[in-house]
C-alpha cells in the first residue's frame, strides 16, 4: 500500500494509492510519455511526407495490429463492432477533425505550442457542461477559465509580430477534442475501447484518402502546394524513412492508447485527469531532445497555468461527483 498526503492552497487534500491506483498512475504516465513521443515523431516525419499520406499509413498500420493482435489473446473480432455505432461515428468525426487541425501545422510549430493548444480542451469541457447541461458557473469553472485563456495567450502569444493563423489550429483541435469527449461520457461511455479504436482507424483512412484525392486532383494552384506542403500536397513520393515513421508511430499510439485506455479502467478517472497534464511536460521534453526547441519564461508560465486551469476543473468534477453520492 501507498500512501501519501499534502496541502493543496485550496485546503488539504489527503490521497492514498493502492496497488491498483499506483498500476494505473504508471500506466498514465507511460502512455503520455509514448503519445508525446509520437507526437513528435510525426513533427520530425513532416518533411519527408504529407499529413494525408502519413495518417493513411498509420492508421492502416494501426487497423491491421487491431486485427491481427487481439485474437492471439482470446479476443473476438465482434469487439471491434461499436454497439451505438451512430454516436461512436459521431465521436470519430471529432476525432478526425482534431487530429487534422493538431497536426496540420505541425511545420510552423513547435512541439509545445502544439501540446499547449490541445489542451485547452479543458476551457471547452466548462462552457459545454454551462451550454448543454445547464451546469453552474462556479468560481472554479470561472477560475479554470481565466487561467486556461491567459495561459494558452502566454504561450501563443497572438499579439506577437510572428504570430500566425497556424497557431490558432491546435486551439481548435482542443475544441474539436472537447466536443469527443462530451459525445463519448454522454453516449460512448459503455462502448469497448477495441471498437472505438478500430472505428478512428477506420475513418483516418476514409478521410486520409479523401485528402489525398482532394489536393492531388482539384488543388491546382502550385503556390499553395509551395506555402503549405503538408497539407496541399495529398500523396507524394513515399521514401522508405516515411513508412518506417509511419510503422513506429503506429506502434507507440497503439501502445500509448491502450495504456491510458487501462489506466482508467483501473482507476476512477477524477482520481487521474490532473495526472493526464504531465502529456505537456512530457511534449517539452522531446520538443527538447528532438528539435532542441524550448518554450521562454513566458511560454513555461502559460503552460503552468493551463496545468493549474485543468485541476481546478478536475476539482469541480470531484465536487460535483461528492455531491451526487
Amino acid at each position: 500500500m501507498y500512501k501519501f498526503s499534502f496541502s493543496f492552497f485550496l485546503g488539504k487534500i489527503k490521497i492514498t494509492f493502492n496497488n491498483s491506483q499506483y498500476q494505473s498512475v504508471v500506466l498514465l504516465i507511460s502512455g503520455g510519455f509514448l503519445l508525446a513521443f509520437q507526437d513528435s515523431l510525426v513533427k520530425y516525419a513532416a518533411e519527408w511526407t504529407s499529413f494525408w499520406q502519413f495518417q493513411t499509413l498509420r492508421s492502416i498500420f494501426n487497423l491491421f495490429l487491431l486485427v491481427i493482435v487481439p485474437p492471439l489473446f482470446g479476443v473476438k473480432l465482434s469487439k471491434l463492432l461499436p454497439k451505438n455505432i451512430i454516436m461512436v461515428i459521431f465521436r470519430t468525426l471529432f476525432l478526425v477533425l482534431c487530429m487534422f487541425f493538431f497536426f496540420c501545422a505541425a511545420p510552423k510549430l513547435t512541439v509545445a505550442e502544439m501540446a499547449t493548444g490541445l489542451y485547452t480542451y479543458p476551457i471547452f469541457v466548462v462552457i459545454f457542461a454551462f451550454l448543454f447541461l445547464k451546469e453552474k458557473i462556479t468560481f472554479l469553472k470561472f477560475s479554470a477559465l481565466v487561467f486556461g485563456v491567459v495561459g494558452a495567450s502566454f504561450v501563443l502569444k497572438p499579439w506577437s509580430a510572428d504570430f500566425s493563423f497556424f497557431q490558432i489550429f491546435p486551439v481548435l483541435a482542443g475544441f474539436f477534442y472537447a466536443c469527443n469527449l462530451f459525445v463519448l461520457r454522454k453516449f460512448c461511455s459503455n462502448e469497448s475501447p477495441l471498437a472505438m479504436t478500430a472505428t478512428v482507424a477506420l475513418f483516418f483512412i476514409f478521410s486520409g484518402g479523401f485528402g489525398i484525392i482532394f489536393t492531388d486532383y482539384f488543388i491546382i494552384d502550385q503556390s499553395i502546394k509551395e506555402k503549405m506542403p503538408y497539407i496541399a500536397i495529398g500523396w507524394p513520393e513515399l521514401t522508405t524513412f516515411a513508412f518506417f515513421i509511419a510503422v513506429i508511430a503506429s506502434f507507440f499510439n497503439l501502445t500509448g492508447n491502450l495504456c491510458l485506455v487501462r489506466a482508467y479502467q483501473s482507476s476512477e478517472s477524477s482520481f487521474l485527469a490532473p495526472l493526464d497534464f504531465l502529456y505537456l511536460i512530457f511534449a517539452i521534453f522531446w520538443g527538447k531532445i528532438i528539435f532542441d526547441t524550448l518554450p521562454d519564461l513566458l511560454g513555461f508560465f502559460g503552460i503552468f497555468l493551463i496545468l493549474i486551469s485543468g485541476i481546478l476543473v478536475t476539482i469541480q468534477a470531484n465536487r460535483l461527483k461528492n455531491e451526487v453520492v
